[in-house]
This record gives structure tokens, C-alpha cells and sequence, in this order.
């Protein structure tokens, strides 16, 4: 290879050099960017990572980025939490989150895919760009171009969460709501883009966006002590997330950063529309698009772009997928709140009561040394627990009230005199670095 990077047909093995372009046109498979491996392995170490800035840009030889590329907005390298109480109410004495609900600058994974795809945006000499969205990509498309100075165009479906429409709105992006779901809306942006000289960052800059998604990957590596996990939970919308995750996995073994282990990948999405895990369930090769009905609209995608490599990813590592119902994604919102503190929108309250679901099931073991993805800040769909708490009458402001008070809570809790457990620390896991524990 004579570039640093280029894209190639997952199928027909074409290459197309750099552009911005999403489909061979050949045999209209989906492109993706290629590395020349030897040439990296020969610069990139771990002391030459873990000696630069604690985001993303610390794997700047496995990404996509242009000659003199400069960052200006700094995601990545959120916090891997071990969950000891969190794993306790499901069943594991060995769970890791890799929390994404703290990603700079808008709370969400979808900010490491973004500052990658506008990093191409940029050299192709886009002034627009846009995307069709769920939500957290519309809120990180337009906080970024209001950073980087781009004109934004975003397409959401009518019925996002208020508060993933106002977290877009406030970035002054253009907000286009269209009275349909989300693959009519990316349908649309895909002619838009077609006769716009526009950057969709996942349509016409897909394969660069993507790659942003392996940066998970690598931090999970790095901060386990360059180790690999059993298991990674991941959610699925595109499916494109959990493909990343092996792929950057894959290249830490490549590359001698890691040694080589099988890791099994589980996929988790909402019952109310579950075309991935459906089909990995049922054995099926193909993915049979479903109409979207759930409160996890972030993960609201019917016909998953990704579906088909997502479904063959899980399979192939052994892994599993699954998918829960919407009373159990707000239980699991819940669980994880009051257990390890981190307030998780619809989605990691998805891969979380997934997590539990897996173990009950016995396709995870207890000890096993597993990773749940989260990948969203709850504040973000807080309209899903509108109806979980009422609002108790204010007591007066003297003391003897409080001691009524306090006498009637414990009465009814029957936590009188309860002791709270010792805590214990994290597994041992050779080498680890920066994870909290919880």
C-alpha cells in the first residue's frame, strides 16, 4: 500500500483510494478504510500511547486522519468502571463498564465517530455537513460543527426525546424533523447527499465515521493493562459499534500491542425492534427488517446497514444476541443508577439488562472478566422515567417533623439499623490501569 490508508469493498476486495464514498460500485457492497499494518508496527508502541493526551487522538496511526491534521475537539478515553454492586445484582463477580455516558463533548459515543468522519470532511473541502439521526449523533454532528465551523443540516425522525431535540437545537445546527422513521429519514439524506455537495457523516462519509467506533475498542484493551476481555456487551442500532470493537481488537494482535485471545461479543437491542438479534437467534444469515416500536429510539434502526457483518461478527466469536422489553430497559436504568451511581440513557439500559439476561441464561459465567458498553448520558432520555417517582408533600422546616419523617421511611424501607457491605476491591487483573472502581 503506498498511503497510510485507503477504502476497500468488504466483498470484492476493490479499493477506491480516498473519497468521500460509502458504496463499491461494483458490487454495492459497503467500503471500509484499510490499513498498511507492517508500516505501523514498526512506529506504534505502547509507551509511545500511553506517553500522549488521554483521548482518542492518543491512536492517531489506526485512524483515518489527513496529513497535518490538527484536533480541536478532544473525545475518548472515558472511564472503565468496575461495577462490583452493579455486577452483584446480576449475577457477576467480574463487571466492567466502559462508560461513554461521560464522552466530551456531548455525552455519547457517537462523539468519537463524529470528530473522525470531520476530520475527512474537512480535507474533502465540505463547508456543510449532516446526518440522519436517533438523536446523540444529531446532538454530536452539531456541537462539532459549531466548534469546527461547518453549516449543519440534521435529519431526525418527529418522535426523538425532547431532550435529545433540544441538545441539538441549542448548537444552532438546522433541524429538519420528518414524519417518519429513521431509515425513511436516512433514505432521504441519501439523495440529499447525492445532490448536494454536503458531508453526510453517515452516508457519503461513512467508512471514516465508522472507524471513530474502534477507539472503544482500544481503551478497553489499554486500560484492562493491554489485556483482551471473555466478553464484550455492545448495543446495536446500524450494528456497526460491535464490528468496530473486534476489528480494533483484531488490530491490537496485528500489531503485537495485545496477546491474541478469543473474545466473545454479544449483541443487545430492544425487543421493540430487534432485526439483529432476531436473526441470531433464529440462525439466519439474512436480516429481516422490522418497523421500530420502542422507548430505546437511539437504537431504533429497522433495517441495520451493518446488520449482516454485526450478525456474523457475534457469531463467529461464539457470542450470542439478545434483546429486551421496554419495562425491563427502564428497570435496568434503575438498577444501574442506584448501584454504581451512572445515570445511562435507553441504550445502556439495554446492554445492561442484556448483560443480567446472558447470565441468567448461562452464556456468561460469573467470573468471566466481561465489559458492557454505555453508551449514552440518561439525561438525554429522562422522559422514559416520567411515570417512575412521585413527588411526596414537603414537610415543614423543624426538626422534630424530620424525626417523624425519618421514623416513617425507615418504617416503610425496613432499613432500620441495616449495615451496608464491605467493600471489596476489584479483580486482579495484571497490568490494569485507569479504571475506576466503583
Amino acid at each position: 500500500m503506498s498511503v497510510p490508508y485507503e477504502l476497500r469493498c468488504r466483498e470484492c476486495k476493490k479499493t477506491w483510494a480516498n473519497q468521500p464514498k460509502a458504496v463499491c460500485d461494483f458490487c454495492f457492497a459497503p467500503l471500509e478504510v484499510v490499513y498498511d499494518y507492517d508500516a505501523i508496527r514498526k512506529n506504534l508502541t505502547r509507551e509511545k500511547i500511553a506517553s500522549r493526551e488521554p483521548d482518542l487522538w492518543r491512536y492517531r496511526e489506526l485512524l483515518p486522519l489527513p496529513e497535518g491534521f490538527s484536533p480541536q475537539v478532544r473525545p475518548g478515553y472515558t472511564p472503565l468502571v468496575y461495577a462490583r454492586k452493579g455486577g452483584e445484582r446480576i449475577g457477576s463477580r467480574s463487571l466492567f463498564l466502559k462508560n461513554d455516558a461521560v464522552c466530551f463533548p456531548t455525552l455519547s459515543f457517537k462523539d468519537r465517530v463524529v470528530s473522525v468522519a470531520l476530520a475527512q470532511a474537512r480535507a474533502f473541502g465540505f463547508n456543510t455537513i449532516g446526518c440522519s439521526s436517533t438523536g446523540n449523533l444529531a446532538n454530536s454532528v452539531a456541537a462539532h460543527a459549531a466548534k469546527l465551523g461547518f453549516d449543519a443540516w440534521i435529519f431526525i425522525p418527529s418522535d426523538l426525546e425532547p431532550a435529545k431535540i433540544l441538545g441539538t437545537q441549542v448548537f444552532g445546527a438546522k433541524l429538519v424533523r420528518i414524519g417518519g422513521n429513521y431509515d425513511q429519514v436516512n433514505r432521504l439524506c441519501s439523495q440529499i447527499a447525492d445532490e448536494h455537495n454536503w458531508g453526510f457523516v453517515n452516508v457519503n462519509l461513512r467508512p471514516y465515521y465508522a472507524e471513530g467506533s474502534k477507539t472503544v475498542g482500544y481503551e478497553i484493551a489499554e486500560q484492562l493493562g493491554w489485556r483482551l476481555p471473555d466478553n464484550v456487551v455492545v448495543p446495536m442500532a446500524g450494528g456497526s459499534l460491535i464490528t468496530k470493537i473486534r476489528k480494533a481488537f483484531d488490530e491490537l494482535v496485528t500489531l503485537g500491542l495485545v496477546e491474541a485471545k478469543p473474545v466473545k461479543f454479544f449483541g443487545a437491542q430492544a425487543t421493540g425492534c430487534s432485526p439483529i438479534s432476531s436473526a441470531v437467534k433464529a440462525g439466519r444469515a439474512e436480516i429481516d427488517p422490522q418497523k421500530p416500536k420502542t422507548i430505546a429510539r437511539s437504537l431504533a434502526i429497522g433495517n441495520p446497514a451493518d446488520g449482516i457483518y454485526a450478525a456474523k461478527a457475534i457469531r463467529s466469536s461464539g457470542g450470542h444476541a439478545e434483546d429486551i422489553s421496554d419495562p425491563e430497559i427502564v428497570a435496568a436504568i434503575r438498577d444501574l443508577a442506584e448501584t454504581e451511581g451512572i445515570f445511562t440513557e435507553t441504550a445502556g439500559g439495554v446492554t445492561y439488562g442484556v448483560t443480567r439476561k446472558l447470565i441468567e441464561q448461562g452464556r456468561i459465567h460469573p467470573e468471566e472478566l466481561t465489559v458492557t458498553c454505555i453508551t449514552g448520558n440518561g439525561l438525554k432520555t429522562t422522559d422514559v422515567l416520567a411515570d417512575q417517582f412521585e413527588y411526596e408533600e414537603a414537610i415543614s422546616p423543624r426538626y422534630v417533623q424530620f424525626q417523624e419523617y425519618l421514623a416513617a421511611a425507615l418504617a416503610r424501607s425496613g432499613a432500620e439499623g441495616a449495615k451496608l457491605p464491605a467493600v471489596v476491591g476489584a479483580p486482579e487483573v495484571p497490568g490494569m490501569a485507569q479504571v475506576a472502581s466503583a
